[in-house]
C-alpha cells in the first residue's frame, strides 16, 4: 500500500510538473523585435486629417505622423505608415501585419479587452457638426434628423451611448471615412455629422462659413497608442519616449503645428 501510495504522489507531482512547465509565459521579446527589424509599423486610416491623411504629393502626413516619427526617430527605428480599413485595424494588429495603431484611437472599454493602450496623450471631444446655414443649435434639435459619423469610429460609440439622441434621430448613416460624411453634409445628404473635435475643427477651419460646430458635444475621450497586450516591453519603451516628448515641448511644438494650440494631455 506504501508504495502504491508514493506512486501516486510521484504521478501527480510529475503531472503538476509538466502542467507548470506548458504554463510558462513566453519571453516578451516585442521591444527586440522591433530593434532588430529596425522598423516600427503604423496602421492607420490614412483619410483622418489632421491626425493621418494624404498630402498634396500622396504622402501620408499629419499629427499622428509627426508624433510616430519623433518616437521612432528616439527609438533608432524606421517608421512605416499602412494604411488599413478602420472596422478592422484592431484584428490587423493582433494578426501581427501591423506594430501599433497610431491614428487618434481612442480608449474604450470595448477596446481594452482586444489591445493594451499606451500613456494618453490627448484629449478629444465627440462634437457635433452642421452647414453654417442649419437651423440646429442644440442636440434636442436633431429630432428626426439624419446624422453621419464613420462606420466603427468613437463617434458611433459616442452616439451609441447617447441613447435620447441616438433614439430621436431619423437615421444614422454610417461612411467608410469622415471626409464623405462631410461631403454629404455640405450636399444637405445629412443633417450633421458626430466627428472628432480634433478632425471636425481642422475641417471647419479650412472651409470658412461653410460649418458650423454645436456648443453640446457628446463626452470626453483619451486617445493613446494601440499595442497588442503581450508587448509589454515595447509599451514600456513607447511610454518612455512619450513622456520625454512632452516633457521637452517636442509634442507641443508639433501640436501647434497642426492645431494652433498645444493640446496635449500632461
Amino acid at each position: 500500500m506504501k508504495m502504491k501510495f508514493k506512486l501516486i504522489i510521484m504521478a501527480i507531482l510529475s503531472t503538476a510538473i509538466l502542467t507548470a512547465c506548458g504554463n510558462t509565459p513566453t519571453a516578451d521579446n516585442s521591444l527586440k523585435d522591433i530593434q532588430n527589424k529596425k522598423e516600427l509599423v503604423v496602421g492607420l486610416d490614412d483619410n483622418f486629417p489632421p491626425m493621418g491623411f494624404r498630402g498634396k504629393n500622396g504622402e501620408i502626413v499629419g499629427f499622428d505622423i509627426d508624433m510616430a516619427k519623433e518616437v521612432g526617430k528616439r527609438m533608432g527605428v524606421k517608421v512605416t505608415f499602412k494604411p488599413v480599413e478602420w472596422d478592422g485595424i484592431i484584428l490587423s494588429l493582433n494578426n501581427k501585419d501591423i506594430d501599433v495603431i497610431w491614428n487618434g484611437l481612442t480608449i474604450t472599454d470595448t477596446r481594452k479587452k482586444q489591445i493594451a493602450f499606451s500613456s494618453v496623450y490627448v484629449q478629444n471631444k465627440q462634437i457635433i457638426v452642421v452647414n453654417s446655414k442649419s437651423k440646429i443649435s442644440n442636440k434636442s434639435d436633431m429630432s428626426d434628423k439624419t446624422i453621419g459619423l464613420q462606420l466603427g469610429s468613437s463617434s458611433e460609440i459616442a452616439l451609441t451611448k447617447d441613447t435620447v439622441l441616438s433614439k430621436s434621430v431619423k437615421d444614422i448613416k454610417k461612411y467608410s471615412n469622415n471626409t464623405e460624411a462631410l461631403l454629404d453634409l455640405n450636399a444637405g445628404r445629412i443633417d450633421a455629422v458626430v466627428i472628432d473635435e480634433v478632425v471636425g475643427r481642422y475641417y471647419v477651419s479650412k472651409k470658412p462659413g461653410m460649418y458650423k460646430v454645436l456648443d453640446e458635444n457628446l463626452g470626453v475621450e483619451d486617445y493613446a497608442v494601440g499595442i497588442r497586450k503581450n508587448d509589454v516591453n515595447f509599451t514600456t519603451e513607447l511610454n518612455k519616449q512619450l513622456a520625454e516628448i512632452k516633457k521637452d515641448g517636442t509634442a507641443n511644438t508639433i501640436s501647434k503645428k497642426w492645431f494652433g494650440k498645444d493640446i496635449i494631455y500632461k
